[in-house]
């Protein structure tokens, strides 16, 4: 049985416009993605002026030199934490991760520290977060050095690093914590009372 000239032309033509159409569907997928989107300093710096109310007087000069180091972070947590040494010591807190793109978290943190290290804090923390690839990738430990002096309504940064992922806390609160000490902060998903 013999198909007519024109019913092959047709079936050919059929085959060749869905090809074509496909084709373009496939050639137009979007470009990897970039980094994720960062904020700027004079955003951060609002951000704090409404977390930290009256005592953020200083935040814009702490913020600008952690800018001045780490760049521009793609993410920060707000939240509060307490803790305590006397030459151990432990630190508890609790709070949100904000990214751009990625939605917003719940985060808890503990860890021990040992050093030259004595008193009692309590702390509202802005928390800038670095290279952080994914909002999961914050649930870890972060390893750092921290020496600083706490006094009332004083301000106070550090810096703790996994990998490429750096976090540079920044700490305004009440209670008198002196001295220097190394220890860890461990992200979690839900509170816990281990440190470890």
């Amino acid at each position: 049985m013999e198909l007519p000239m024109g019913a092959v032309l047709r079936a050919t033509m059929l085959l060749l416009v869905l090809t074509s159409l496909g084709a373009p569907l496939v050639a137009q997928e979007g470009p990897p993605p970039g980094p994720a989107p960062q904020y700027a300093p004079g955003e951060l710096v609002s951000t704090g002026h409404s977390f930290f109310g009256t005592v953020s007087r200083g935040l814009a000069s702490v913020i600008e030199k952690a800018v001045s180091q780490w760049g521009l972070p793609n993410g920060y947590i707000l939240g509060q934490e307490a803790g305590g040494a006397f030459v151990a010591g432990l630190r508890y807190g609790e709070g949100t991760l904000y990214t751009r793109n990625a939605g917003d978290r719940r985060v808890f943190w503990q860890g021990p520290s040992i050093g030259f290290d004595w008193g009692g804090e309590g702390a509202r923390t802005m928390i800038l977060v670095y290279h952080l690839p994914s909002t999961d990738a914050v649930y870890q430990r972060f390893a750092g050095i921290d020496g600083s002096a706490y006094f009332v309504g004083g301000f106070g940064m550090t810096a703790l690093g996994a990998g490429n992922i750096v976090l540079v806390p920044i700490r305004s609160g009440v209670g008198l914590r002196l001295g220097a000490n190394i220890g860890y902060l461990h992200f979690t998903r839900a509170p816990t009372w281990n440190p470890f």
